[in-house]
């Protein structure tokens, strides 16, 4: 019977298992629909903050995603041929036929038996290629950041674990009219906090310019008349 779905250890268990060149067993789960019972390998694990779809299980000749829920680890021993009885002696009569296989004329020289069981396999491999269908990825999220610091207001911007934009400067008044466009209370009043805070630090140091340019202009003057 199929399990639950993968854990969080069983994942990280089938990550280390790759890592070192092997494809664990999984046998899919009652998520799975039609292809539940059946048993695959784990080829690989895809990031799954870019779809919840990151197990790529191969099938047959196919190799689809699942989520950890589709699969679970599958038991010890899945999947091995049961050593074959072997037949005891048969004097003087026919082999029986296979169940499947139950035919009213009488039985054909073995070579020939095989010919309809290559054909009906042939036939079924197709039906369950086309149970799973990939399902396209949904794109990761984007992130635009405002920050501000040592004087400063930057802007950057982030899609899932891609940068797209690295931190770049941007002027105090852009920087307000980014925030206006959040109405989240507080937000705005602490911006202008830090504006008139700004504000007032440059108009101190203008003063401070203007004194020493009056003082210099001064000296000069007097250097003048002394000439």
């Amino acid at each position: 019977m199929a399990g639950q779905g993968l854990s969080t250890d069983e994942v990280q268990g089938i990550r280390e298992a790759l890592a070192a060149g092997r494809k664990p067993k999984v046998v899919f789960t009652a998520a799975a629909g039609q292809m539940a019972g059946q048993l695959g390998q784990v080829v690989e694990l895809t990031d799954p903050e870019l779809s919840e779809e990151f197990v790529v299980v191969r099938f047959g000749r196919d190799e689809l995603p699942f989520s950890p829920g589709d699969v679970a680890i599958a038991p010890r021993g899945a999947g091995r041929k049961p050593a074959e009885p072997k037949p005891e002696p048969v004097v003087e009569e026919e082999p029986a036929p296979e169940p499947e296989f139950v035919l009213d004329t009488p039985p054909v020289p073995a070579p020939r038996r095989e010919e309809p069981r290559v054909e009906q396999q042939a036939e079924a491999k197709p039906a369950k290629r086309a149970v799973k269908t990939a399902k396209p990825k949904s794109p990761a999220g984007l992130t635009v950041t405002l920050a501000y610091a040592e004087g400063e207001w930057t802007v950057a911007a982030q899609q899932g674990a891609k940068s797209l934009a690295k931190p770049y400067v941007v002027k105090p008044a852009e920087a307000l009219r980014m925030v206006a466009l959040v109405d989240v209370p507080g937000v705005q009043e602490a911006v202008e906090q830090i504006l008139a805070a700004e504000r007032a630090e440059a108009e101190q140091q203008a003063e401070k310019l203007r004194a020493e340019l009056a003082e210099i202009e001064a000296r000069l003057a007097e250097l003048r008349e002394a000439h």
